[in-house]
C-alpha cells in the first residue's frame, strides 16, 4: 500500500507541474503570433470614417477593454485571476460574445462527432488486428496493406476523397454544414434527421483512419505476445489455446487502452481537419477562425480545453494502469 501511495503521489506532482507549464504556454504562444487583433476590431468599427483621431480613440478604448495595452506580466496575472473564476475572456473576432459562450456552443458538436467515431474505430480496428495476428494467412495479407493505406492517408486526404466521391460525384450526402442551412437549431424530427444526414461524411473520414491505425497497433502487439516465452511454455504444459489467447490479447490491449485514452483526450484537436473541410460547426472550426483572426482569448480557451483533456486522460490511464497492469503492481511491491 505504501508503494501505491508513492506511485500515485509522483503522478499527481507531475500532473500539477505539467499543468502549470501548460497554462503558461497556453497564455504566451497565442500572443507571440504576428498581427494586432485590436486593430482588426477597430477597422471594422470605423469602416467608412476618415477621422484618424476617432479611430485612435476607439483603438485605445478596445485596447483598454481587452487589456492588450498593459505589460505582458500584468496580462498573465489577469488571465490567471479570470481563469480561477472560470472566465475565459471576451472574443476579439466575435465581440461582444464571450469565449465560454462560443466554446459551449461548439464543443457539443465536436463531442457528438468525435467520441462515437473514436470508439467505433477503436473497437473495429482492435478486433481486426487481433484476428489478423491470430489467423494470419490470407486474412492478414489483405488486412495489413489495407490498414497501412488507411493509417498512412492524411486526415485531409480521406476527408476530401469522401467529399468528392460521395458528396460531389454520387451526390449521396451533403458536403458541408452540420445541418441544413434552411433550418434553425431546435429539437424536432426534421432537425435531427438533417443533423444525421450531414453527420456521415465527417464521421466516416475519422473512423476509417482510426480503424487502420488501431488494426496495425493491435496486430503488432498481438504477434509480439503470441511469440513470448510464457505462451510457448503454457502450450508446452498443455494449457488450452483459448485460455492462452485470452491472456495474450489482454496484455496486447494495454498499449491500445493508452492510445484510446489519448485519442479521447485529443478528440477536440483531432476534429480540426474534418470540421474545416466539411464546414462542421464544432470546436475545430472555432479554433481555425480564432487563429486567422489572432483572437487570443478564443485560441487560449480552445487550447486550454485540449490541454486539460490530454493531461486528465494521461493521468487517468496512469492511475488505471496502477491497478490493472501486473508489472506496475509488482514494481510497487518491491
Amino acid at each position: 500500500m505504501k508503494g501505491y501511495r508513492r506511485y500515485f503521489g509522483k503522478k499527481i506532482i507531475w500532473f500539477l507541474i505539467t499543468m502549470f507549464f501548460a497554462v503558461v504556454l497556453n497564455f504566451l504562444l497565442p500572443r507571440l503570433m504576428p498581427g494586432d487583433p485590436v486593430a482588426g476590431i477597430t477597422g471594422r468599427a470605423v469602416s467608412g470614417m476618415s477621422d484618424a483621431s476617432v479611430a485612435q480613440t476607439i483603438y485605445n478604448q478596445y485596447a483598454e477593454r481587452f487589456g492588450t495595452n498593459k505589460p505582458m506580466y500584468i496580462q498573465f496575472f489577469t488571465y490567471l485571476k479570470n481563469l480561477a473564476h472560470g472566465d475565459l475572456g471576451v472574443s476579439f473576432s466575435q465581440y461582444p460574445r464571450t469565449v465560454a459562450d462560443i466554446l459551449g456552443a461548439s464543443i457539443v458538436w465536436t463531442l457528438v462527432l468525435q467520441f462515437p467515431a473514436i470508439i467505433v474505430g477503436w473497437i473495429i480496428g482492435n478486433v481486426l488486428g487481433a484476428l489478423a495476428a491470430y489467423i494470419r494467412k490470407g486474412f492478414d495479407k489483405v488486412l495489413l496493406p489495407l490498414s497501412l493505406f488507411l493509417s498512412g492517408l492524411p486526415a485531409f486526404g480521406m476527408a476530401i476523397t469522401l467529399l468528392v466521391v460521395f458528396g460531389i460525384n454520387l451526390k449521396w450526402l451533403p458536403t458541408s454544414g452540420g445541418y441544413s442551412f434552411s433550418l434553425l437549431p431546435h429539437f424536432s424530427f426534421t432537425f435531427i434527421k438533417s443533423v444525421l444526414y450531414h453527420y456521415w461524411l465527417p464521421f466516416l473520414s475519422i473512423v476509417l483512419i482510426a480503424i487502420g491505425g488501431q488494426a496495425i497497433g493491435m496486430r503488432s502487439m498481438s504477434i509480439y505476445e503470441l511469440n513470448a516465452d510464457y505462451v510457448k511454455y503454457s502450450r508446452f504444459l498443455g494449457i488450452k489455446d483459448r485460455k492462452i489467447v485470452g491472456y495474450v490479447f489482454r496484455n496486447a490491449m494495454l498499449p491500445q487502452i493508452t492510445g484510446l485514452a489519448l485519442s479521447i483526450g485529443t478528440m477536440v484537436s483531432g476534429a480540426l481537419i474534418a470540421e474545416i473541410i466539411f464546414s462542421y460547426p464544432g470546436l475545430g472550426s472555432s479554433i481555425y477562425k480564432g487563429v486567422f483572426a489572432s483572437d487570443y482569448p478564443l485560441i487560449s480557451g480552445s487550447t486550454l480545453i485540449i490541454t486539460v483533456m490530454v493531461l486528465v486522460a494521461s493521468f487517468a490511464i496512469d492511475i488505471v494502469y496502477g491497478f490493472i497492469d501486473p508489472r506496475v503492481k509488482a514494481a510497487q511491491n518491491e
